[in-house]
């Protein structure tokens, strides 16, 4: 019979063995989790550029004529993205409808800052090698064309698209668990044309939207501001949407939510810059949120067939507007406040 004394030892060694070959089971399941995670996010993101017939723009014929790799983006200079939503219902295959919505999201990585400007659809803009007409029939040539005529526009060069629909939108609220917000206002409207899947009927108050009710948010313009306050609600919305999505949770649930709007979405953005984007986003706040062109701008034009569209007094004032924009130094903190980065007066306390 063995000593006690041994019978301990072996039995410390074997009890040893054990804790290490648990340790080292659960520390492959956790790198094996991670990989997954992480190799799902990154074939997602690859999923998002579109080409050959998968490409929205496949029937476009300059689309792929001046299609044009973007600059390799180095992580340390600002980089700028147009962001598109259109609506395509009653268009048919292979026709790219107008946009409905077109806003630039301005990111600069050494600042940490982010700035969003919301073009308004009926400015009245030069598009290369079209003439003139209003802006939102830029994406109809392709979105070459359309990056061209916002950067001509603005002053600032744009290097990437993110390109989506309706649907889209409305994958990505609900894909996210719905965004809570403040309503300020009722909002109705019904027309026999839409039919009644995009009727509108929101009631005043801080309450949980899904994405259909999100979009007859972002929609409403039916009133006596029309696009002007349409366009500064989407600013808001699209902050409390970029609030949720990093947020812990749904972070977690990221491979979950490109797989629901991938199919939706078209860009340029390769998955590598995806990458550097979003690690720079995430740690970057809200530098300013504007109009293009602003209020104090806009000169209201009548064409020849009677139509109205948005002009603008000075193609000089409106670059100097943006760059004073993006340039602005930070506001000094009121003694005694407390700042709310990021924060926006159309979202209720609770987007972030």
């Amino acid at each position: 019979m063995p000593p006690r004394k041994n019978r301990h030892a072996k039995a410390g060694k074997s009890k040893k063995k054990t804790l290490l070959w648990t340790l080292a089971i659960i520390l492959l399941l956790i790198i094996g989790g991670l990989v997954y995670y992480f190799t799902a996010i990154y074939n997602q993101l690859d999923n998002l550029h579109k080409t050959g017939e998968d490409s929205p723009f496949a029937n476009v014929p300059t689309a792929s004529a001046e299609a044009v790799k973007p600059p390799e983006w180095e992580g340390t200079e600002p980089v700028n993205i147009l962001l598109m939503g259109v609506d395509g219902r009653g268009v048919k295959k292979g026709e790219v409808p107008r946009s409905d919505t077109m806003l630039v999201a301005s990111l600069d990585p050494v600042k940490k800052k982010f700035y969003v400007f919301s073009i308004l659809r009926d400015t009245y803009v030069d598009i290369p090698d079209h003439g003139t007409q209003r802006v939102n029939a830029a994406i109809t040539y392709g979105p070459n064309t359309a990056m061209q005529t916002v950067s001509d526009l603005l002053g600032i060069p744009i290097q990437y698209y993110v390109y989506t629909d309706f649907q889209g939108f409305i994958k990505l609220v609900d894909a996210v668990g719905g965004v809570d917000y403040e309503v300020e206002k009722d909002m109705r409207y019904t027309t026999k044309a839409d039919g009644p899947e995009y009727d509108i009927d929101l009631k005043k108050g801080f309450q949980h939207l899904d994405g259909k009710m999100a979009l007859q948010y972002v929609r409403f313009r039916h009133d006596a501001t029309s696009d002007f306050t349409r366009t500064e609600r989407q600013r808001g919305f699209l902050k409390a949407v970029a609030d949720k999505v990093i947020s812990t949770t749904s972070i977690i649930k990221l491979p979950n939510i490109l797989g629901q709007v991938t199919p939706y979405i078209d860009t340029n953005l390769d998955a590598s810059d995806m990458w550097k984007l979003g690690a720079v986003g995430y740690d970057s706040s809200m530098g300013g949120s504007e109009q293009i062109p602003p209020m104090k701008l806009i000169r209201e034009k009548t064409l020849k067939d009677g139509s109205q569209v948005i002009g603008f007094s000075s193609e000089k004032a409106l670059k100097k507007f943006v760059e004073d924009t993006l340039t602005a130094p930070e506001p000094s903190p009121t003694p005694g406040a407390e700042a709310s980065p990021g924060s926006s007066p159309s979202a209720s306390p609770g987007t972030k």
